[in-house]
């Protein structure tokens, strides 16, 4: 009884608008997945720890809050063609390109200034744009064609997909700022010496991510406009002209609509977390150095969350359920220092510090493995498009928070973080109610 329910339910959460270019018979798509995730994991575990000491370490003239700002303006503007230029160049050699963004970055923070940390962000931008179009279209197309190859329900798949990437991803937190924690702790938090010898090797890191990705299978895209752009000589004007209906598409469809105010809050509680909770709330409390040690718990538990959350998914009964709890979780958070609680004595302070800093975690991996498995799910026909739409309104509002933080109080970000929370949960629920209305069936599992 219960598959038939979630078939139902599947049925109901995918339109069989478009077709799926099938693969080769039993080839071994999870070796893919495998592949994605780790070269992941190496490229954000040093571009993740350096996004985390900019607002602490180079505070001149708030220069690392502000490149950040410009990095994900400049994320925010390409992510509107972002869809246009994975078309053509194909996932797999968009996840190659855009992995240069991301070692130049890391670079000019061997010689943080204006004339080299800005120029490298508007660059970053551009590729992070590409590469996570890139990602969320390879990902998905992986997962369709695993469950076609082997005859299982889109759905799951598509959930357990996300799963694994997201937890191997989130532990880019963890290793990352534990090398972090470990470089720069014992009295090199700051100095010159420690932040140039944590750099170099997060440079080395990277490089072997780079170098993982070529191992990645090709994979023709099997979003209707990709299918067709590859079925025709498209001119610039054809493509563009393709680029304006995909997304207008997407912003006339009501689903979207809904979904947005969650995907602006997940851009929000991130931003939150890199800027606003790294600065005021752990250096405050346990220094520099506990901001490795700090992040690295939030990374744990939201690898461990995003691997869990993607195992749970099947349909939309289950990722309603899983996002109300991650939402709860960080609900939480933000109440407890909005009342301005904290625990200020020894080991205890730091402990909580850590707590805080995991159930953040949690809220995230929920985030990210659903709001990725829903687009997957529900934007069948434009893959790419639902994929880009994710990240414009993401880095759109990530850019407003680097660029507002510095000109307003803690507190008053932290408002504006809980009442976002609430306004787009209350957005989700009516998607999911919207949407369970259209079966009966779907509202159970």
């Amino acid at each position: 009884m219960a598959s038939v329910i979630d078939r139902d339910e599947e049925t109901l959460l995918v339109s069989d608008e478009s077709p799926i270019l099938q693969s080769p018979k039993n080839k071994n798509h999870a070796k893919d997945v495998h592949i994605l995730s780790f070269a992941f994991l190496l490229i954000f575990l040093a571009y993740g720890a350096a996004q985390n000491l900019q607002s602490t370490l180079n505070t001149e003239e708030d220069l690392g809050t502000t490149s950040l700002g410009i990095l994900y303006l400049s994320f925010t503007f390409f992510s509107v063609i972002a869809s246009l230029v994975v078309r053509n160049l194909g996932s797999k050699n968009s996840l190659i390109i855009g992995t240069s963004g991301y070692c130049l970055y890391v670079a000019a923070n061997l010689k943080p200034n204006w004339y080299t940390l800005v120029p490298a962000s508007l660059y970053l931008g551009f590729c992070a744009s590409i590469i996570w179009v890139g990602q969320g279209t390879y990902l998905t197309s992986t997962a369709r064609s695993h469950a076609a190859d082997y005859e299982l329900q889109e759905g799951a798949v598509i959930g357990n997909f996300n799963g694994e990437f997201w937890c191997v991803y989130a532990l880019h937190q963890f290793i990352g700022n534990l090398i972090t924690f470990a470089l720069l702790s014992g009295g090199q938090a700051g100095s010159t010496n420690g932040t140039t010898l944590l750099f170099i090797v997060f440079l080395f890191v990277m490089s072997f991510g780079a170098i993982l990705m070529c191992f990645l299978s090709k994979r023709v895209g099997n979003s209707k406009g990709e299918i067709e752009l590859l079925g025709a000589d498209a001119g610039l004007y054809a493509s563009l002209k393709s680029l304006s209906r995909s997304l207008t598409s997407a912003l006339s469809d009501v689903r979207m609509l809904l979904i947005i105010p969650l995907i602006a809050y997940s851009g929000l509680q991130q931003a939150f977390v890199w800027a606003e909770f790294t600065k005021y709330v752990v250096t405050p409390a346990i220094g520099v150095s506990g901001v490795g040690s700090s992040m690295a718990t939030y990374g744990a538990f939201d690898g461990i969350c995003s691997l869990a959350a993607g195992r749970l998914t099947s349909g939309l009964t289950s990722i309603t359920s899983i996002v109300s709890f991650g939402a709860f979780v960080q609900a939480i958070v933000f109440v407890l220092l909005l009342i301005n609680f904290s625990i200020t004595s020894g080991w205890l302070g730091t402990l909580y510090i850590l707590l805080l800093a995991a159930l953040l975690g949690i809220g995230d991996g929920v985030l990210n493995t659903q709001l990725n498995a829903l687009l997957g799910m529900l934007f069948k026909h434009d893959t790419e498009g639902a994929f880009a739409q994710l990240k414009i309104w993401q880095s759109a509002t990530i850019a407003i928070v680097f660029f507002l933080a510095p000109h307003v109080s803690f507190q008053v970000v932290v408002v504006i973080t809980l009442v976002s929370l609430c306004l787009a949960f209350g957005s989700f629920l009516w998607l999911a109610l919207k949407v369970a209305k259209s079966s009966p069936s779907s509202t159970s599992e």
